[in-house]
């Protein structure tokens, strides 16, 4: 676990209220859109997919905002499909995780004990950062996890 400052981006993103078993909805199919889009307006992707995950509680049945974002390096993008957004950094606790995504809320209590155990407090905040997704062979799978705290 690495306490630091996730940075502020730029992003065409996807946003959708949903819930934690909806989460498989909104897989690969919603980031080869934000691609096709980018490339369609000519933008300048600068990093992978972002999982942003807003009021989040861990519980099955909450809804949360998702929202699915692909950093580039434009401003005030007019997109038909997608909304342009600046997505501001924070302060939060991280790790990464290597291999299949079935891992994550393995990965996710093991952090969130971690921070507990150095008196910090998280928010209904976190991220994933997929830096290297294969389909084929989830072994490996790169996620970056960020949760944030106070």
């Amino acid at each position: 676990m690495m306490i630091k400052e996730s940075k502020p981006y730029n992003a065409l993103v996807f946003r959708v209220k949903t819930t934690i078993p909806e989460l498989m909805n909104y897989g690969g199919h919603v980031a080869k859109k934000l691609y096709r889009e980018a490339a369609r307006l000519d933008l300048t992707v600068t990093g992978p997919i972002y999982w942003n995950y807003y009021g989040i509680d861990g519980r099955p049945h909450t809804h949360f905002l998702l929202e699915i974002a692909l950093p580039i390096q434009e401003q005030n993008v007019i997109s038909s499909e997608f909304e342009w957004r600046r997505v501001e950094g924070f302060k939060c606790v991280s790790t990464l995780m290597e291999g299949a995504w079935e891992q994550l809320p393995q990965t996710y209590e093991t952090l969130i004990r971690q921070l507990h155990a150095q008196g910090l407090h998280m928010t209904e905040e976190c991220r994933e950062i997929y830096i290297n997704m294969d389909f084929e062979d989830s072994t490996h799978n790169i996620t970056e996890v960020q949760v944030r705290v106070r």
